[in-house]
């Protein structure tokens, strides 16, 4: 199946604030649901335990409500591990639409977290100083970008990074497309009825993904292909034992 890059109704803000939010929702259903948030969890406690931390820091790129990352930190927190989250993204809606989070909370993710900064920024030029948290993560992020704009993204990622850039993201296959078109009747919003299936049309391969990475500056790449055609990637800053 080639990559065909397609535009994306909610990176173009091409709704109302109430669509916008409805979609924001929609994309919280398929991290929790689907594997996103349980594969974030994995990447950083992988990065965590390989590095011997018990606290880390984590900027979220792109993060659009930022539920996801605050899930993996109630997540954690529940494992006695600390994780203090700043959230990044391009457009201040949709940060401010993850204000109001408790619609995609379960029982079992606990009381919500404190308050995490939030930043509007670009993902391509990071606005943060050479070593300014333990993990960069991105979270169905990526296949948005073009190749060199991936390259670019890691090479920010592992600049702003003290340990390492943690990726995840849905990987590209007919049938994956199929299962998403399946799927579509779950969800309230139009936008996720174009955006769903143009995510998996331009998403990359763990193997392409893995191509970009040992381009990059990293020390280590490790990529895996995980629940539901989720992957998860992690390039090292330094080395650590695996």
């Amino acid at each position: 199946m080639k990559r065909v890059p397609t535009a994306e109704l909610l990176d173009l803000d091409s709704g109302t604030p109430s669509a916008i939010a409805l979609a924001l929702r929609d994309l919280d259903h398929i991290n929790r649901w689907f594997g996103g948030i349980s594969t974030s969890q994995a990447l950083v406690m992988q990065v965590a335990q390989s590095a011997g931390l018990h606290r880390i820091t984590m900027l979220e790129v792109a993060a659009g409500s930022g539920n996801t990352s605050r899930a993996v930190q109630r997540r954690l927190s529940q494992r006695g591990f600390r994780m203090d989250l700043t959230l990044l993204d391009r457009a201040p809606s949709h940060l401010a639409s993850g204000s109001d989070h408790g619609s995609c909370n379960g029982p079992h993710d606990g009381p919500r977290p404190p308050m995490v900064p939030v930043v509007a920024g670009d993902a391509l030029t990071l606005p943060f100083g050479d070593n300014s948290f333990d993990v960069v993560s991105s979270n169905l992020f990526v296949h948005h970008l073009t190749p060199k704009q991936t390259e670019q993204f890691i090479r920010e990622g592992l600049r702003v990074c003290r340990h390492a850039l943690v990726i995840n993201d849905v990987s590209r296959s007919w049938l994956h497309l199929g299962l998403v078109y399946l799927g579509l009747p779950l969800f309230r919003s139009r936008i996720t009825w174009n955006d769903a299936p143009a995510s998996v049309r331009q998403a990359y391969r763990p193997k392409e993904i893995e191509a970009l990475l040992t381009q990059s500056s990293a020390c280590g790449v490790d990529v895996r292909s995980r629940f539901l055609f989720r992957m998860g990637a992690i390039a090292w800053k330094s080395r650590v034992e695996a």
